[in-house]
């Protein structure tokens, strides 16, 4: 997966850690759980804040 894969992230981040509410997370924490899901393999600097609030969105409609 890369950073452009906001679904699929999002769906892997919803089954590791369902105890998370998405719409409390703060971006640091985010960015770390995606860099440490087994099939990410893209860089920790390609990502910004677009990204990681389309990740957050893609989250939270997951889990909705």
């Amino acid at each position: 997966m890369k950073w452009t894969d906001t679904l699929d992230i999002a769906i892997e981040l919803a089954e590791a850690h369902p105890e998370i509410d998405p719409r409390t997370i703060r971006f640091t924490d985010l960015h770390r759980w995606v860099m440490e899901l087994p099939e990410f393999e893209d860089d920790a600097e390609h990502s910004g804040e677009k990204i990681l609030e389309a990740i957050q969105m893609a989250w939270i409609d997951e889990v909705s």
